[in-house]
């Protein structure tokens, strides 16, 4: 465009310089010689007036955007200059804050190093004094009762929101076995099997079986989440016979399958009984490796098992490890027949650490009980595959809870919790207390229970070991927890 314009102006210079040589040449007279010096004069001042007057022009255009490109210039650096203080205020406010932090950080550390001293202080306080009334009421002897039927002393109880709901107590008399039933336990091996088989056959056939809840809590919280039903046989006499006592005697006669299926029938009564108050609690059956085995047993309990299909969660059943690691194929296919339908497996009786949990969780073991005295045993490190401070952490990630029995001291209990151990069972919680003979109860308290006023003589504390199975001094736990706060020191 500026070039056509060029052209545009140089034409018309040209054109006006010739028609003023033809104006001079007709009314001047000039010649044509002079005409031509004239028009070629007016045309060279014509171009000089352009030149200077585009350049004058194209000077006041660039002095314009030199002008606007230093406006604009100072208009960036007055913007650098803000986003400079504003991000030297950010950094002051960082700078601050970090200190500011790193202050409380210190002072809170300081806090919590001088609480850790307060913890360790207190702990070894209580836990002195725990030793020195554990050894005064050891050395204690317990008052004599005053007749064959006396009450107990009360005992201390768990408070009610530690502990699950537990169906309505028997009478003190039926929680203690009598003198002679328990020199008829203690005298039991010496019978004869002929007629130890007879009086299990007896027991049987006239429903002589009774039913024991010991309780499992959780650790350290010691809240009850299970029940292990343990089974007991009363002779014609009401001698009671231990389950060690009659369980080979009951395989080796047959009977064992119709044990296992009333066991059964009352296990299921009682936790449809403690599911009406707490659906998390759970029953655990001892079932015989015999049961399995058989066809015509194991299909008269998978049947009642089937038609109580939905209490299968809380419905775990318990064999032995010996038994289980000797399962034959009809054995596995019958578990398996289980699984299938729900239920879980624990497996007792352990007597060493060489445990493959993958095989356990596919075979549907949910948990392993295992001796407190096997896993505290500093042997067991080296005789087996993994440390038993491991096991708890191994087992979890195939689904497997590890639960601590036979535990019977406060000692064991701190030890445990540095297993990560979730579940324990024992004397120092609970020993196993008798059903009602109806089948629908435990027995959780004494008698005072009634007296005290609580609505038909339901108790709400998981039961309390008699004074002839606990300890004679029982701690409440807490300095058992306060003694692991302090540490090994």
């Amino acid at each position: 465009m500026i070039r056509i314009s060029t052209i545009f102006i140089a034409i018309c210079m040209v054109l006006v310089a010739a028609s003023l040589g033809l104006v001079l040449h007709a009314v001047a007279g000039f010649s044509g010689t002079e005409s031509a010096i004239v028009a070629l004069t007016a045309l060279t001042f014509l171009i000089l007036y352009n030149a200077v007057s585009m350049r004058l022009r194209d000077r006041s255009d660039v002095g314009g955007q030199i002008a606007d490109l230093s406006r604009g210039t100072a208009d960036l650096a007055r913007q650098v200059a803000e986003f400079g203080r504003r991000l030297a205020a950010v950094e002051g406010r960082v700078v601050s804050a970090n200190s500011a932090s790193s202050d409380r950080i210190q002072a809170v550390l300081g806090e919590i190093n001088e609480l850790g001293g307060l913890v360790k202080q207190l702990a070894i306080s209580v836990a002195s004094h725990e030793d020195l009334l554990a050894s005064g009421a050891a050395a204690t002897p317990p008052a004599p009762s005053d007749g064959p039927h006396s009450e107990p002393p009360e005992q201390p109880a768990i408070v009610p929101e530690q502990a699950a709901p537990i169906v309505r107590p028997a009478p003190v008399a039926a929680a203690r076995p009598a003198p002679s039933a328990v020199a008829a336990e203690a005298a039991s091996p010496s019978r004869s099997q002929p007629q130890l088989l007879a009086a299990v056959k007896n027991a049987v056939e006239e429903s002589r079986l009774d039913i024991y809840l010991q309780p499992m809590v959780t650790l350290p919280q010691r809240k009850v989440r299970f029940y292990e039903a343990v089974t007991r046989l009363r002779d014609d006499k009401d001698q009671i016979l231990a389950a060690d006592d009659f369980i080979a005697t009951a395989e080796a006669g047959g009977l064992i399958g119709k044990i296992d299926h009333m066991v059964m029938l009352r296990c299921i009564q009682v936790l449809r009984r403690l599911m009406v108050r707490n659906k998390d609690v759970g029953v655990f059956c001892n079932v015989s490796a015999a049961t399995l085995g058989n066809p015509a047993n194991f299909a008269q309990c998978l049947d009642f098992l089937e038609a109580n299909r939905a209490l299968a969660p809380s419905f775990v059943l318990e064999f032995k490890q010996a038994a289980f690691r000797h399962l034959g194929p009809t054995e596995i296919e019958n578990l398996a027949a289980l699984s299938q339908r729900g239920y879980r497996f624990s497996i007792d009786h352990v007597t060493d650490l060489r445990i493959e949990p993958r095989d356990l969780a596919d075979r549907g073991v949910r948990f392993i009980k295992v001796p407190a005295a096997l896993l505290l045993d500093p042997k067991q490190s080296s005789t087996s595959d993994i440390h038993p401070s491991d096991l708890s952490d191994l087992l979890g990630r195939f689904g497997i809870d590890l639960i601590a029995e036979k535990i019977e001291g406060e000692r064991a209990v701190v030890d445990l919790l540095d297993y990560d151990v979730r579940f324990g069972q024992g004397f120092l919680f609970a020993p196993p207390r008798p059903l009602r003979p109806e089948g629908a109860s435990a027995t959780g308290g004494t008698t005072a229970n009634k007296e005290s006023g609580t609505p038909n003589g339901s108790s709400s504390t998981v039961p309390i070991a008699s004074p002839a199975a606990e300890s004679p001094m029982r701690a409440t736990g807490n300095a058992a927890l306060a003694r692991r706060a302090a540490g090994p020191g």
